[in-house]
């Protein structure tokens, strides 16, 4: 169970029940810091939590400038802003104590109305709280582990009821119960995000779903979508919504029961279809049962069940999926197409601490993969089809540049995944600050396309042994031999320092058995007794032949012996 540390200036036992509920996961144990004593309890409490912190604060409390501002006193902007500043720079110190550190963004009681009709002028009320807000944003940005949620959401979200003045007086709870409602779930959803829980697919259905009308029936040309028809304009809003989602990397699929002919007719030929097949990474578009459907897709992409969204108008085929596929996330969907748009953009299930460029090019690299296996077809043996494919291995150090990267892959990675290890970016850096540490990072390209930072592996090196303590690889890079360069880097490094033996310890997943499969095949010697893999570092490590390898440092290069700056094998 995951540790959560809740500190407040008021009392937030409302939400620390929400937040101890199951309603939403992952579930967490809570801690609340001693009422009144707010962020300085951080001090006295940070060592027993060790997971996740959330400081919410009232902006009067942490700036005595803004409290002199209410009063309609006078204060200066520049002390008001130089205490948002400290309040910041105190919030950094100490987030190094956890995995992650939500703090949560000030806001104002809609009863509050500072100067009217000149309040968002320069010394207005509202303006300075969107100046602290900025300010707060600005100074927490890049650091570590330290994420701003928006308060504003869930006050707009609950209405003029957010704010209770009885409950204030009451209980010195400012908030209606609704409100925290709002702020639970969003946190739950910020630490999924940070544990790298968030979704990567949206399954659809099409008609009434995507367009309007049975395309079967009425045709392709006679659909809902555009023109001067309202329910046709939100169908529009909900393929421009999917899009943008594609954006950043979220995929898309199709899965519905159709002629598969028409269906694609009616994406690739309406004028006003968003959506092109293009768009989309796999489909299944035939009269069979759904979740089947489903199972046989999420094979062929080689994704989870749990990485998925599943969202069909039909609430009989919802509830199919959701009985038969319980790892697969099935909102409740309205009826009301013109609130498909909204609908889609609260869902949370897509939070994430960090967007990479793998994640923007994540439909294209799909699509890419495709073509690689529509050209394996014509070749007689998979030697020769990856031969064929010069597939190109660039070996990196960590740096900021891929740091970010490097972490996405350390907790999303499942299947090709050593030991499971999950850390945050805070965690990964600390981790590496011993000098018998090092970890590499891989990019793979071939002719067809840049898969991108794909793989990392980590070593831990002691007086005659060195450990493998991470190695993981996308699914979409194993089986092309990138494996084998990862682990002939690391071998020659441990070599070049004397060391004698190269180890690696699998721990099993319900998900990694491929990892087991690829260390079987190593060719290290195997104790299945306590599933370590050992090579002795007498004999080096073969390079792939169809692999050409480049792109290491000068430094890099060192650490790893012969390997020059590029290398062809």
């Amino acid at each position: 169970m995951l540790n959560l540390l809740l500190s407040s200036d008021f009392n937030c036992e409302t939400l620390a029940q929400l937040l101890r509920s199951n309603a939403y996961e992952p579930v967490c144990a809570v801690a609340v810091t001693p009422y009144g004593q707010g962020v300085g309890a951080l001090l006295q409490t940070a060592d027993e939590v060790k997971d996740f912190a959330v400081i919410w604060t009232m902006p009067e409390n942490v700036s005595p400038s803004f409290a002199r501002a209410l009063r309609f006193e006078i204060f200066s902007e520049e002390n008001l802003l130089s205490e948002v500043s400290d309040f910041a720079e105190y919030i950094k110190t100490y987030a190094g104590k956890f995995r992650a550190v939500f703090v949560i963004s000030w806001t104002s009681p809609c009863y509050r109305r500072g100067y009217g009709m000149a309040d968002l002028g320069s010394r207005g009320l509202r303006t300075l709280m969107l100046k602290m807000n900025l300010n707060l944003a600005e100074k927490l940005q890049g650091a570590a582990g330290v994420f701003l949620l928006d308060a504003q959401r869930w006050i707009e979200t609950v209405g003029g009821t957010a704010y209770s003045p009885k409950l204030w007086y009451l209980a010195k709870a400012p908030f209606h119960p609704a409100v925290f409602k709002e702020a639970a779930r969003d946190i739950k959803a910020a630490m999924n995000g940070v544990m790298g829980n968030s979704k990567k697919l949206i399954i659809l259905d099409l008609d009434n779903t995507l367009w309007g009308g049975t395309v079967g029936d009425v045709g392709w040309q006679n659909v809902r979508l555009g023109g001067h028809d309202y329910i046709g304009e939100a169908f529009l809003d909900f393929q421009k919504n999917l899009k943008a989602l594609s954006r950043r990397g979220i995929l898309l699929a199709i899965v519905s029961k159709n002629e598969e002919e028409v269906a694609i007719e009616a994406l690739t030929k309406h004028p006003e279809m968003i959506l092109r097949p293009n768009d989309f990474v796999g489909w299944k578009i035939n009269w069979r049962d759904k979740a089947a459907n489903i199972v046989e897709l999420a094979a062929e992409l080689n994704l989870g069940l749990q990485s998925m969204v599943f969202i069909d108008d039909n609430p009989v085929e919802r509830a199919r999926v959701h009985e038969a596929l319980p790892e697969v996330y099935v909102p409740s969907w309205p009826s009301d197409a013109t609130l498909f748009p909204s609908s889609l953009l609260q869902l949370d299930c897509f939070d994430a601490p960090y967007v990479t460029r793998e994640d923007l090019s994540r439909t294209e690299s799909y699509h890419d993969e495709k073509h690689r296996e529509q050209i394996r077809k014509t070749f007689a043996s998979h030697e020769e089809w990856l031969q064929s494919l010069g597939t190109e291995v660039t070996v990196e150090a960590v740096s900021e540049a891929n740091l970010v990267r490097i972490t996405q892959l350390l907790n999303k990675t499942n299947q090709m995944n050593l030991s499971t290890r999950r850390m945050t970016q805070r965690e990964l850096s600390d981790w590496l600050q011993s000098d018998n540490r090092k970890l590499w990072a891989f990019r793979v390209k071939d002719r067809i396309g840049d898969l991108g930072l794909t793989g990392l592996i980590t070593v831990e090196t002691s007086k005659d042994d060195a450990k493998v303590c991470d190695f993981v690889l996308s699914c979409r890079a194993f089986g092309r031999y990138v494996e084998q360069v990862m682990v002939a880097v690391a071998a020659e490094y441990c070599s070049s320092l004397g060391l004698e033996r190269l180890i690696a310890t699998y721990i099993p997943t319900a998900k990694n058995k491929p990892c087991l499969e690829f260390w079987k095949s190593s060719g290290f010697q195997w104790n299945q007794g306590d599933s370590t893999f050992s090579w002795t570092l007498d004999k080096d490590y073969p390079y792939p032949q169809a692999v050409h390898v480049t792109g290491l440092s000068k430094d890099l290069a060192d650490s790893v012996g012969a390997l020059a700056s590029a290398r062809e094998i």
